[in-house]
């Protein structure tokens, strides 16, 4: 499962597990970042005098930077060191917290989600190549369920301990704390983290006309699909345990932190099984997933169920994202930086899209339950679009044989 360039071999220099480790640091934080408003919808709501669902475009802010920080900010760091890359996107990452925990007006948080999200949007990219890179062909599907791990890690402890702190101390409390633990991990990355470049220096043409892969575009659009899918319906839980289940707000975070340990084992067994079947990994898992969010939409009445289908879509859900990260960078061919970096930007189109129209649907009749409808399609076509890149391979392969 690999480019050329794109996933080489470890070096005797570089200590693999523990540059991966300090990247899936990383990505806890971002991933804590990104949906901790999932669990502080209502203290947002409150302090900028906004509905829910209004409250919920902060989230939807957050994802569309991501969708222009990541290739955007990629191809504006083509000539840095990866390091150098890494500890940058960190350091706007801490401004952008510092920026929202101050922000006076809604439109000024979400303009500071937006420049936090860019900042992630460019680690996550450069993240995946680091540890594709350092752990070799042979890993890099495993690496990288480690690496974005760490932001299913963040389901489990830093979403619903960032939704404590916030009705403890007020919202702003946990962006505070954000700001300073992503300054410390830019200097850690930068003493830890190997200073690596491409094997040749990047090429903005070249990356730019690598990207007329179909297979490519395929995949990325799997990816906005799955996070359209699942993170519509993770985002939108709490009006939903609230309004629909009927369980008092001290419940959604034991329902957040369901969703994220099984989130996180997901997403290891995902790259660990990707590596050897990718193909059958993520149509397997989003049959499952569908599954899920259909039977949620069935049994939201009810306690018990619902929280048990949540965490069977934390399994589930997310777990064929390393295996779809790995894939956009073979199919990226000569172009693995901006094939990588596009990857977030797809999973984040797919949560734009999705949390947007349900913030929108959520004052509708379907009310709550609006993002389980949402989410439902989504899923769907995951099978729809994943299904048409498996022929096509299956067919060039049958092809090749012949």
């Amino acid at each position: 499962m690999t480019t050329s360039a794109a996933i080489a071999a470890p070096t005797d220099r570089v200590r693999p597990g523990l540059v991966i480790a300090v990247l899936a640091a990383g990505t806890f934080l971002m991933g804590t970042s990104e949906f901790i408003v999932a669990g502080l919808l209502p203290e947002v709501a409150g302090d900028f005098s906004v509905g829910i669902g209004q409250a919920g475009l902060a989230i939807t802010a957050f994802a569309a930077g991501m969708i222009i920080g990541s290739p955007v900010m990629v191809l504006l760091t083509l000539r840095l060191s990866r390091r150098s890359t890494l500890a940058l996107a960190l350091a706007i990452f801490a401004v952008g917290h510092v920026l929202a925990a101050m922000s006076g007006v809604f439109p000024a948080l979400l303009a500071a989600r937006f420049l936090t999200a860019v900042a992630t949007g460019a680690f996550w990219a450069v993240a995946s190549l680091v540890a594709a890179e350092v752990a070799g062909p042979g890993s890099s599907t495993r690496a990288l369920g480690v690496v974005q791990g760490g932001a299913m890690l963040a389901t489990v402890v830093g979403v619903p301990l960032g939704a404590v702190l916030g009705q403890l101390i007020g919202w702003r409390g946990p962006f505070w704390i954000l700001a300073v633990l992503a300054a410390l991990a830019a200097v850690v990355v930068r003493r830890l983290v190997p200073s690596t470049r491409a094997a040749a220096v990047p090429d903005l043409r070249a990356e730019l006309t690598a990207l007329r892969s179909g297979r490519l575009w395929l995949v990325l659009l799997s990816c906005a699909c799955v996070a359209g899918g699942v993170l519509t319906v993770y985002s939108y839980v709490s009006p939903l345990l609230t309004d629909v289940t009927g369980l008092p707000a001290g419940a959604v975070p034991l329902a957040l932190v369901l969703f994220g340990a099984t989130a996180l084992v997901g997403t290891i067994v995902g790259g660990r099984v990707g590596d050897a079947r990718p193909y059958a990994t993520i149509l397997g898992a989003s049959a499952v997933t569908l599954l899920a969010i259909v039977t949620l939409g069935l049994v939201a009445p009810m306690p018990a169920p619902t929280l048990a289908v949540i965490a069977l879509l934390g399994l589930t859900g997310l777990s064929a994202n390393p295996v779809l990260g790995i894939l956009a960078i073979r199919f990226g061919g000569s172009a693995p930086t901006l094939a990588s970096a596009l990857t977030p930007s797809a999973f984040n189109l797919g949560t734009a899209v999705g949390t947007g129209i349900a913030s929108v649907s959520l004052h509708s009749s379907l009310g709550a339950r609006a993002a389980i409808l949402i989410g439902a399609v989504s899923a769907a076509l995951v099978l729809v679009v994943f299904g048409a890149l498996t022929l096509s391979v299956r067919g060039r392969r049958k092809a090749a044989a012949a």
